[in-house]
């Protein structure tokens, strides 16, 4: 049995993960919105420009556009068709069953909250940085084993635990935890910065800041 302790350092509530869009995906866009002079636009005023040609177009086109650009390779053009009208009324990101589109719809739906000034419902994410400490062989990196230690300290009405409740015992397989955790990034010295959705994980779910878990690693 190892025992592992976490110490919760900072929790951050965000409207937008950092990095997300690129300069290429501004430009790849802005190209699908029909703008007649990408090579003009300045790298620093891409998001501007871009955020003026979504705003352009009625909102079930152009949440249909930024779906088909980041997820044509998951969905048809009817589920893209549903969801883009789907997203002007529901959190999408949040509701969504197929789980590993989370993060994408998520940052789909936040750039078009942000070009139409509310729109769209409002979604939130969580980026948590803590201090990882196991007395035994534990990888930082393994998102499955990473959220049954980290889970221990969540209250017994988050989500996770609700849902997943048999699949955060020992020994039982946990792949959507490779979609809960969005980005898990070790470090160095045992600090750890999760992001993820505040659906899965918020601020309210700690009780405490620092506590000790127990799993029994293969």
């Amino acid at each position: 049995m190892t025992r592992i302790d976490i110490t919760v350092n900072n929790l951050e509530t965000v409207d937008e993960i950092p990095g997300y869009w690129t300069s290429n995906d501004y430009k790849a866009l802005l190209a699908a919105f029909d703008f007649s002079d990408i090579d003009g636009v300045k790298e620093e005023n891409l998001r501007e420009y871009l955020m003026m040609a979504i705003a352009e177009e009625e909102p079930p086109a152009a949440a249909a556009i930024l779906l088909e650009y980041k997820l044509s390779d998951s969905l048809n053009p009817g589920q893209i068709d549903q969801i883009s009208n789907d997203m002007l009324v529901d959190k999408i990101s949040e509701e969504y069953p197929e789980i590993h589109l989370h993060h994408h719809l998520f940052s789909i739906n936040q750039l078009l909250y942000k070009a139409y000034n509310g729109k769209f419902p409002a979604t939130d994410a969580t980026v948590l940085d803590c201090t990882v400490k196991a007395d035994g062989e534990f990888n930082l990196e393994d998102k499955p084993l990473f959220l049954k230690a980290l889970a221990q300290g969540l209250s017994e009405r988050n989500i996770i635990r609700r849902l997943f409740s048999e699949k955060l015992e020992d020994g039982n397989d946990f792949p959507e935890a490779e979609h809960i955790l969005w980005e898990l990034h070790h470090k160095g010295d045992g600090k750890v910065r999760v992001v993820t959705s505040d659906y899965w994980i918020s601020r309210e779910d700690f009780s405490e800041a620092e506590y000790k878990a127990r799993l029994e690693i293969a």
